[in-house]
């Protein structure tokens, strides 16, 4: 697919406060849940952008090409991720899809046995910044860049 636009040099103002947004909202956050989080919602919205920069950023941060590979079926396999890292993923699924319309509250209540109230509200940020990036991308067809 041809790119449609560089988004960012038509609004590098958005694209600033996107990188703020992105920067502040995983901080306090461990840094593989957080790549976890951005490749798993990258998976759902189809984002190869976003994809291949979080594959590099995971394996920066210690990640397994393993435990890359079995996130699109992280439910499916026992012993490979935390229950805390399964609460992370189940919540970005939930956030992602807004399927019906919400977030159910068991898998709410099981993030939140997990992460203490800052941690579940960085969490949440942390969803909904790659949930945006990913549309910016998907939508304006950015290409990867050759990270992962």
């Amino acid at each position: 697919m041809t790119q449609r636009s560089r988004y960012v040099r038509q609004a590098p103002d958005v694209h600033r406060a996107m990188l703020a947004f992105s920067q502040v909202s995983s901080e306090g956050l461990d840094p593989v849940v957080a790549e976890l989080v951005k490749i798993r919602a990258s998976q759902i919205n189809r984002c190869a952008f976003c994809l291949d920069m979080h594959i590099a950023d995971a394996r920066k941060a210690g990640e397994t090409d393993q435990r890359i590979f079995l996130l699109s079926a992280w439910e499916e396999v026992e012993g490979v991720y935390t229950d805390k890292e399964r609460a992370a993923l189940a919540l970005t699924e939930a956030v992602t899809l807004l399927t019906d319309g919400f977030v159910p509250d068991e898998v709410y209540e099981r993030a939140a046995a997990h992460f203490d109230e800052r941690e579940l509200a960085r969490l949440v940020s942390a969803i909904v910044a790659i949930n945006a990036w990913n549309r910016f991308n998907v939508t304006f067809r950015t290409p990867p860049a050759g990270r992962s």
